[in-house]
């Protein structure tokens, strides 16, 4: 008889202020055009900030903080490189992950015509089929301060099964 796999989930969330500065504005991966980029010291990638938080929360090891830190110290500021090191310990645990959903609260900029874009490359980084990463976005009704155009905000809940 095989040995059960069984699954867990973990929740993540991240948010940035947009910035006045001259940046980009990458989100899940994938550039914005004409969008002004997010405060961070990083490339601000509050999509992948909000994937690694919920794989942290599978693997109990915070990726940003310390780690994420010790790396801009470094001049390595592609968020990239955080989820990286997410993935890595979630390997470490035998975890491998099979679903993602995100959540996007804003007012700007519009993020459905990217979402196809954001799917593979979160799947194409995480390696999992784009069809396994769900992508919603909202402005809140301008409840909040993300949906009247302040910043960003995302929720993402991640499942993985123990290999």
């Amino acid at each position: 008889m095989g040995e059960f796999k069984y699954s867990v989930s973990a929740i993540g969330q991240d948010s940035h202020r947009f910035t006045d500065e001259d940046k980009p504005l990458i989100l899940g991966g994938v550039l914005f055009e004409g969008s002004c980029g997010m405060l961070a010291n990083s490339d601000g990638d509050v999509v992948l900030h909000a994937l690694t938080n919920a794989i942290s929360g599978l693997t109990a090891h915070n990726i940003l903080g310390k780690p994420a830190d010790e790396l801009c110290k470094k001049g390595i500021t592609d968020s990239t490189a955080y989820l990286q090191l997410a993935l890595d310990d979630l390997k470490g645990k035998s975890m491998s992950l099979v679903h993602i959903s995100v959540s996007i609260e804003c007012k700007t900029p519009k993020i459905t015509p990217n979402i196809p874009l954001m799917r593979e490359k979160i799947g194409e980084l995480c390696g999992i089929q784009p069809e396994a990463v769900g992508i919603t976005a909202t402005t809140g009704e301008e409840l909040t301060s993300f949906g009247r155009g302040e910043g960003i905000a995302v929720i993402c809940i991640v499942t993985a099964i123990k290999d």
